[in-house]
């Protein structure tokens, strides 16, 4: 895998919308969601190069399907992820299905003809990771809907605000083409440095849309057993309702639609005396 060294964005777990492996999760939790993650980004970045084949991208996430399924030792990412799953017992299936989810952005995932597709999209490109740490804590996997609904809403959001860059650089657009019909906008319009009234009004409706995902994943923490993930999840939560109010207000082509970390730890602060209040009635 030396050859796709020079592929990494960058990015880190710290650069992310949402918080991944932070100070609230235990320290014997850290290094296999900080694997899952390491992977996933490099597959990742693998996916979304702009000067990279779709057949070369192919090759190298095969690489590291190869790794993790033990028939290669190709990908260090995939090893170290092999073997701390091993060490634990945690299945390897959700990073399968997120390379699957990888796959189809190198070879099919150009346009989203509605909804439904969207969301099977998600099942394979956000669903698991949320899988993942729910397995990592050894929660009850009776609280994957809940988590589907919250990995769902979180990866729409993404799609939401990266709308143009995802269209500009990789010819690759995630808002349903049925949605978009139904505003009055068209793909092309994604191009523009500011939203016009149809494609606006698209993306609100879409951003609506997602607000029903995330009344399905509220409850979410509450049922989650460590309270130190059930507060990220929380806050996870919090943020996500935020921004996607945000969504249904402003234009993601010319105005700002994320989190600064004053934003992060004013909306951590405000929820945290109701997140303590509901884990205590919890209890009793």
């Amino acid at each position: 895998m030396s050859d796709a060294i020079a592929l990494q964005s960058g990015k880190g777990y710290k650069d992310e919308n949402f918080p991944v492996a932070s100070v609230l999760i235990a320290p014997r939790f850290r290094a296999p969601v900080m694997a899952f993650y390491n992977f996933v980004r490099f597959a990742d970045d693998i996916a979304d190069h702009e000067s990279v084949t779709p057949d070369e991208k192919l090759r190298l996430l095969e690489e590291m399907r190869a790794t993790l399924v033990g028939d290669s030792d190709a990908s260090p990412e995939g090893v170290r992820l092999r073997v701390i799953c091993a060490e634990r017992g945690l299945a390897i299936t959700h990073a399968l299905d997120l390379l699957e989810a990888f796959r189809r952005d190198c070879v099919s995932r150009l346009r989203t003809p509605d909804w439904d597709d969207l969301l099977d999209y998600c099942r394979y490109s956000a669903m698991p990771v949320g899988r993942f740490v729910l397995d990592v804590h050894g929660e009850s996997r009776d609280l994957w809907p809940a988590n589907d609904a919250l990995c769902a809403a979180l990866q729409v959001i993404n799609h939401l605000q990266d709308c143009a860059k995802d269209y500009r650089g990789l010819n690759r657009v995630y808002i349903p083409e049925d949605a978009l019909a139904a505003a009055g906008a068209r793909v092309e319009d994604l191009a523009a440095t500011v939203a016009g009234p149809a494609l606006k009004g698209g993306i609100h409706s879409l951003a609506a849309k997602n607000a029903q995902l995330l009344a399905i994943s509220r409850p979410f923490a509450r049922g989650i057993g460590d309270t130190r993930l059930a507060l990220e999840v929380d806050l996870i939560q919090t943020l996500a309702e935020d921004l996607n109010a945000k969504l249904m207000r402003r234009d993601p082509l010319s105005e700002p639609v994320h989190h600064s970390k004053f934003d992060v730890a004013r909306l951590f602060l405000g929820r945290l005396p109701a997140f303590a209040v509901g884990r205590l009635v919890g209890r009793q």
